[in-house]
């Protein structure tokens, strides 16, 4: 076969890509071909080529042609109602389909349907398909055929639903004289979802209906032109709507073309004023030419510019060309338009001409002014200073435009005018008058003349104020004003309100008078504006007298205030912290304040709250714990929303007040009595001697006296010492010697003492012990007569020689002396140098080893070389210990 000289991949991609654009080209019966190739790409990667090739066969022009068919019931529908369906495929006619291997599925738009599939006449495999609620407006139903798993599109049907159309309204016409054309136009009724087409259809008298026109471009309106029209006739005409599933029509008009003509406006020529002071003016117009000979029916309107509504005038014949109308005002301007229709018949009417303003002349004004004052006294000079203010007229009593206000003493008579006092343009005028002064006249002109005087009695503020007052918001920008009646029902009122502050020099205008007694209620708007406060005050005006006011306050509309006070702490104590807050500014607080909230927490983040009347300034946290610290703030409330203020931090203190004044109460009792004690000890010799005993102080003794200003600083010399350094002194005593007795000498017998009558001087010596140890006192052997005890002088501890090695102990001896206290009695003795015996080569008589005394003390003795005591030159007996 040929198919098999080149099996290469790219050769049957190429072959089969070729047959499929030549497929595509010649539009198969069996649908979309679009699809076909792209569910053949998709499987071209794994169906064989022959199998490519022979499908591509079985689909060639010819060999399918009334291979498949899908048949509706009905290819539009109402919307939601059942579709039924059947796909009929001819095994016959399509070649390559085996029998009995035909399977034929549906799907709705993208979305698959299950149907039902049998055996059919001559072969062929019917499906059938029942949609039991068509739910979309349009779509297309799908016949598809599986054959060796691949599905192909062989029939296709297109369903439509909607709505039978609805019925036209609201007809109306419109003939144009200029091309005497007859414009329809009518509002359609709800979307049908189906194709619709509508004309507007006409019927003459005895004649069929025709179609006048059809809208073009969705536009609910067409113009039947002049050759199908009767003028002067009655014509009945409709609007017919018509789809698939109905027709439509609208309700029928039946009309004469002639009274549906829509004339040109007409146009004002002039406008007059009619003279001798009237309120009556002229007007003059010309109808359009196209229009000239018919009967023609106008109105007039007109309007000031302070007018929110236009007035109007009606029954004006068109013939006429001029009219005449009285009621205007006078020196005010007005803009007057004007149109017409058909006399005959209810027509329409033309558009308004084009406006045209006029102002009407002036006249002198008229009527009395509204007027308010107040005075006082202006100092000794007998003059009374008044503030009077007044209501600028209305524009019915203005006449015109004011030029200024005239203010007299004493009214105008014929031939003179009083002195003016003040000649103003504004509504407010201060002068000086004489204490006597009652009555005022005022008078407002213009340039057409001026009004007759006001008179203004200036009346007493003494009579019987309101039995109530109070005020709420009538707006943004106004306040409704209600009061309760005095007893005495007065002549009028005067409301008067400020804002609060006062603004610079005050409102002039704010102020009103109500001329009904019987009235209980008004609405000022004069300066009012949002979130401010406004006093209010109402004066009852009574035939003699000016009534007590009676004041209130109120906001139009009320916020959050701007900010919240600062707290202050005025005090604090460990438990209670008294915080204070000044007064917000009324202009900051945007409305009457409800009340505060303070809020105060710990480190802990323990919040409490306690809420403060409007009227309080301070409040006192309570029950806090000692030496914490809190962060406070405040919140300053109104009706209409709230606002936090700044953080004040504060720590509670340790202890109170009473607990302080305690503390140093005490400490203050104790200090006296520590006083009084030190007091008493110093008086008191025997309670200082109980604690401070009396102790000999060597520095003021007698032996102090002795020492010399500069003493020699010779070191102790130690025979076999390396490193000599100087002696430690532990302890020097005295001792003294019985009477009449000698210490026996070491090995020998003790000696007869020789008696008399004086006692023997005392023994004293010093003994040294080994380094680092206390020196102790040896106390010597006494005669019978002796009665001396042993007085030590002092003690001093300390090591022995640096380096020393152990040697025996050493003694320092001084010779007895007469004195029985050695140390304090002889204010003048005649001391003499110590000697340690220790230096000596040999030992001098009378100590041990001869028994006897070291005629020379030592001259060296460690720091006591100083010391001179009295009677050592006595000291005739030594004993080395």
């Amino acid at each position: 076969m040929g198919y098999s000289a080149d099996c290469s991949p790219s050769s049957r991609s190429a072959v089969f890509h070729s047959s499929l654009d030549i497929f595509m080209k010649q539009s198969l019966c069996f649908g979309d071909a679009q699809a076909t190739a792209e569910a053949m790409a998709r499987r071209g990667a794994r169906t064989p080529f022959l199998l490519q090739l022979s499908l591509l066969l079985l689909l060639r022009p010819g060999g399918t042609l009334g291979c498949a068919s899908v048949a509706v019931a009905s290819p539009v529908v109402a919307l939601g109602s059942a579709v039924t369906a059947s796909c009929t495929v001819r095994s016959e006619l399509c070649r390559g389909l085996e029998q009995g291997k035909v399977r034929i599925t549906w799907m709705l738009d993208n979305k698959p349907m299950a149907g039902s599939q049998r055996q059919g006449a001559g072969g062929s495999e019917v499906s059938n398909l029942t949609l039991p609620q068509f739910n979309h407006t349009q779509a297309r139903l799908w016949c598809w055929v599986e054959w060796n798993g691949t599905k192909q599109r062989v029939g296709m049907a297109e369903i439509r639903a909607g709505y039978p159309p609805a019925k036209p309204f609201n007809l109306s016409c419109v003939l144009n004289l200029s091309d005497y054309g007859l414009t329809c136009q009518w509002e359609p009724g709800a979307d049908s979802h189906l194709p619709t087409s509508v004309a507007l259809k006409f019927a003459r008298s005895r004649a069929p209906a025709e179609t006048g026109c059809t809208p073009q471009g969705g536009y609910n309106r067409c113009t039947v032109p002049r050759r199908l029209l009767q003028l002067y006739r009655q014509m009945e005409l409709w609007v017919s709507a018509t789809n698939a599933l109905g027709t439509a029509e609208s309700e029928h008009l039946c009309i004469d073309p002639m009274d549906v003509a829509e004339l040109d406006p007409p146009a004002l020529q002039s406008i007059q004023s009619v003279p001798f002071q009237s309120d009556c003016v002229t007007v003059a117009w010309e109808v359009a030419r196209s229009h000239s000979h018919m009967e023609l029916l106008c109105e007039l309107r007109y309007r000031a510019p302070e007018d929110a509504a236009w007035a109007l005038v009606t029954g004006i014949p068109g013939q006429a060309r001029t009219a005449q109308h009285c009621g205007f005002l006078f020196g005010t301007p007005y803009c007057f338009q004007m149109r017409c229709r058909r006399s005959s018949a209810q027509g329409y009417w033309s558009d308004w001409s084009p406006g045209r303003n006029y102002t009407t002349h002036e006249k002198a004004p008229t009527g009395t002014l509204d007027v308010w004052w107040s005075t006082r006294p202006a100092g000794a000079g007998g003059q009374l200073e008044v503030q009077l203010r007044w209501k600028a007229p209305g524009r019915r009593e203005a006449n015109g435009r004011v030029l200024g206000y005239r203010v007299t003493l004493s009214p105008r008579r014929r031939g003179r005018d009083p002195p003016t006092v003040c000649n103003t343009t504004r509504t407010q005028c201060n002068f000086s008058a004489s204490a006597g002064t009652t009555r005022v006249y005022l008078s407002a002109y213009n340039a057409a003349g001026e009004s007759a005087a006001t008179e203004v009695v200036l009346l007493e503020r003494k009579g019987q104020p309101l039995a109530g007052l109070h005020a709420v918001p009538g707006g943004e920008h106004s306040l409704w004003v209600r009061w309760e009646s005095p007893p005495a029902l007065p002549a009028a009122y005067v409301l008067e309100w400020q804002r609060v502050p006062m603004e610079p020099g005050g409102c002039s205008t704010c102020w009103k008078m109500e001329r009904d007694g019987a009235t209980t209620a008004a609405l000022i708007h004069d300066g009012i504006e949002p979130f401010q406060r406004y006093n209010i005050s109402v004066y009852p005006l009574y035939s003699d007298a000016v009534g007590v006011p009676v004041h209130t306050t109120a906001y139009s509309k009320q916020k959050a205030p701007s900010f919240a006070p600062k707290l202050h702490l005025k005090s604090i104590s460990k438990s209670d912290a008294e915080l204070c807050w000044e007064l917000l500014p009324v202009e900051m607080q945007n409305g009457f304040i409800t009340g505060y909230t303070i809020f105060w927490a710990n480190s802990t983040a323990e919040v409490s709250s306690a809420a403060v009347g409007p009227s309080l300034r301070s409040f006192v946290i309570q029950e806090l714990k000692p030496s914490t610290l809190y962060k406070v703030h405040i919140m300053a409330s109104t009706a209409a929303g709230s606002t936090n203020g700044t953080s004040l931090t504060l720590v509670t203190m340790a202890l109170d007040d009473v607990e302080i004044q305690f503390l140093f109460l005490t400490l203050g009792l104790v200090f006296v009595l520590l006083i009084l004690l030190l007091i008493c000890f110093q008086k008191n010799g025997r309670v200082k001697q109980q604690f401070w005993p009396s102790v000999p102080d060597p520095a003021n003794s007698s032996l102090g006296k002795w020492v010399p200003a500069e003493l020699p600083q010779e070191p102790l010399q130690v025979p076999g010492v390396r490193e000599p350094s100087l002696a430690t002194i532990s302890t020097v005593t005295v001792l003294e010697r019985a009477a009449g007795k000698q210490p026996p000498s070491r090995g020998k017998e003790p000696t007869a003492e020789p008696t008399g009558t004086f006692p023997m001087p005392p023994q004293p010596y010093v003994r040294q012990e080994r380094p680092g140890t206390a020196w102790a006192a040896v106390e010597p052997q006494r005669g019978r007569g002796g009665s001396g005890e042993p007085v030590q002088y002092a003690r001093v501890v300390g090591a022995g020689y640096k380096g020393q090695q152990h040697v025996p102990p050493r003694l320092y001896l001084r010779c007895g002396s007469s004195s029985s206290q050695p140390l304090l009695s002889d204010p003048s003795p005649s001391p003499q140098p110590y000697e340690n015996l220790w230096f000596h080569g040999a030992a001098p008589q009378g100590c041990p080893g001869d028994g006897g005394c070291a005629e020379e003390l030592p001259a060296t003795f460690p720091l006591l070389q100083g010391l001179r005591i009295g009677g050592a030159e006595e000291l005739q007996d030594c004993r080395v210990f």
